[in-house]
């Protein structure tokens, strides 16, 4: 078998820590990791000793899983492989946006050294997938915003910086909505007893449930000095 497809297990673990700690700040431990692979326990617990042994990823006192060096190099090397997929299947192939993730993470293992840098000028070098995450690399931000739509106060206006990209009918709602990065929305009004805030994006009013909102990170505007 190619070596980039034998292992595509690990690569999925080690992918789903990275977007876990890197992309969306949480801590990366057991149950969340299950929850998110939509896998048992059991199953996590028998990777992880895998993960350990073979020097992959560490965990520490509080049962936080985290990269090792070279689990990290593993991690960013698939999802920029992903990353670039999802440019390609968008920009070149013109696969709807929101299929680009679903469709990408069957391409990602197939990419090799070689197909890997060809795409990436191929593309124009692009620093961001479709999403708004950046693509690891050299330059690429170590530190994103933790900022979501549900952390905001009335009347405030923010930039979409990126969106959950894991969730197929998720991403149908904010491309029906036109809630993508750059785009530019404003905080109308706060509901929380109802679990809802209204925003305006485009001169359009539009009610997001809380939960939803934890899944879309934003960016303030930088303090004018």
């Amino acid at each position: 078998m190619p070596k980039q497809v034998s292992n595509v297990a690990t690569d999925d673990y080690l992918t789903t820590i990275y977007r876990l700690h890197h992309d969306e700040g949480q801590p990366v431990i057991a149950v969340r990791l299950a929850d998110r692979l939509d896998v048992t326990p059991p199953s996590v617990a028998g990777m992880l000793k895998r993960l350990l042994r073979d020097g992959l990823v560490t965990v520490d006192a509080r049962k936080n899983i985290l990269l090792t060096p070279e689990g990290l190099s593993r991690a960013e090397q698939m999802v920029r492989r992903h990353r670039l997929a999802e440019c390609l299947l968008t920009e070149v192939l013109k696969v709807e946006w929101w299929r680009a993730y679903e469709e990408a993470h069957l391409l990602e293992h197939g990419v090799s050294d070689i197909t890997e840098e060809r795409l990436f000028e191929a593309l124009g070098r692009p620093e961001r997938s479709p999403f708004g995450y950046p693509i690891p690399g050299p330059g690429a931000p170590k530190h994103l915003s933790t900022t979501t739509l549900a952390d905001l106060k009335e009347g405030e206006i923010v930039t979409v910086d990126r969106v959950f990209e894991e969730d197929e009918r998720l991403l149908q709602f904010f491309d029906t909505e036109g809630i993508r990065p750059g785009v530019s929305v404003q905080v109308e009004q706060l509901e929380p007893y109802r679990g809802t805030l209204t925003v305006t994006i485009a001169s359009r009013s539009i009610v997001i449930g809380t939960q939803v909102a934890r899944q879309i990170w934003v960016r303030r505007a930088a303090p004018v000095r």
